[in-house]
């Protein structure tokens, strides 16, 4: 009994033609509900394409070279001679490693610092992106945008104007922003602003990639050249102690020109002195060692950060062409013109039984 219901319900290839022919049958029957929506779609394609303002890009690529850890990184160097990678070995945590740099790219901080920069004059970058989104209107319910002075220092910003700020550095992270590295392998970074306004997008790139790769020159750097300041400082200081006391010898020494070499009392100052000044040559030999040193490190800690390209006007455009538009309205609409006659249809067959 229940094989030959199975074999009822079999669909053969001939059932399946005639369901075909059927359907395109009543598909042509309706040739006219069919052609007023694929011409209403066409319309709104068209329409949508001359409406949307079109988005420009920004693109910066720039490479990152950071020095080798030491001894390692020349045993890595050599290593990489006879295909061997040891680089990982190193276990060293750059802040540009990784995903790192996209994450640093992607912060709030380096997005607000962006924003607050200044763009043709008096006007900053978030005045512009405002007034071009026409956020003042869009968020005149719940802010009022135009009461905001954002030119006050950062510190001394309220709750609202953070509360803008954050959520600005969200628009534009989820919606403006693309940071990738285009092969894995490299070190090679790209970053990419987009936006209805082609000015807008162009210098925000540029001064996020300054303020970003600023900030990690001064981390990478900040140990070395704390170290080198105080260095410096020591040097100093005791150059200047070393110079008094060779002022102060030499004034000892013209007092007593010819010294008598039986009276040992007479050259205890002098001698006292002396002592003072090989002591301060000795300090400041050595701290002049470290010194030196120290910037060599400093050199060596300092990476090399090279812009490859940078955005330059006219700026990459992508817009919806008139044809384009007329073309993905008219298959959109008719594609879906097709199903809900299918569906009706099919509704109907299934209330007449």
């Amino acid at each position: 009994m229940s094989e030959k219901h199975i074999l009822d319900d079999k669909i053969t290839l001939r059932e399946v033609v005639l369901r075909l022919r059927e359907w395109i049958k009543y598909f042509r029957s309706k040739w006219k509900t069919i052609f007023i929506w694929v011409a209403l779609g066409a319309g709104l394609g068209a329409l949508v394409s001359i409406v949307k303002k079109p988005v420009y890009v920004a693109e910066t690529s720039f490479v990152l070279e950071e020095s080798d850890g030491g001894g390692l990184g020349q045993m890595s160097g050599l290593a990489t001679l006879v295909g061997v990678n040891i680089g990982s070995l190193g276990g060293s945590s750059g802040l540009f490693q990784g995903d790192n740099i996209i994450e640093l790219y992607r912060s709030n901080n380096m997005l607000s610092k962006t924003l607050l920069s200044p763009f043709q004059g008096e006007e900053l970058l978030i005045h512009r992106y405002i007034a071009f989104n026409e956020l003042d209107q869009k968020w005149k319910k719940t802010v009022d945008l135009n009461s905001l002075d954002f030119t006050l220092p950062r510190e001394e910003f309220s709750v609202t104007q953070d509360s803008v700020m954050r959520e600005l550095s969200k628009i534009i992270r989820e919606q403006h922003l693309s940071v990738a590295k285009p092969d894995r392998k490299l070190s090679i970074i790209k970053v990419d602003i987009s936006g209805k306004d082609e000015a807008f997008a162009k210098e925000f790139n540029e001064r996020l990639v300054e303020n970003v790769n600023n900030f990690y020159f001064e981390t990478k750097t900040k140990k070395t050249s704390e170290n080198l300041q105080i260095l410096q400082s020591q040097a100093d200081s005791v150059r200047k102690i070393l110079d008094r006391s060779l002022e102060e010898l030499a004034f000892l020494s013209d007092k007593t020109p010819n010294p008598n070499p039986l009276l040992q009392s007479g050259n205890i100052d002098i001698r006292k002195k002396q002592i003072d000044v090989q002591a301060n040559s000795a300090i400041y030999s050595e701290i002049v060692k470290n010194l030196e040193v120290a910037k060599v490190n400093q050199r060596n800690n300092s990476p090399l950060i090279q812009i490859i390209d940078s955005p330059r006007y006219p700026l990459n455009r992508y817009e919806i062409k008139l044809i384009w538009g007329l073309l993905y309205g008219s298959i959109i609409t008719f594609i879906l013109c097709l199903a809900i006659l299918y569906f009706q249809k099919s509704y109907g067959k299934l209330l007449s039984k």
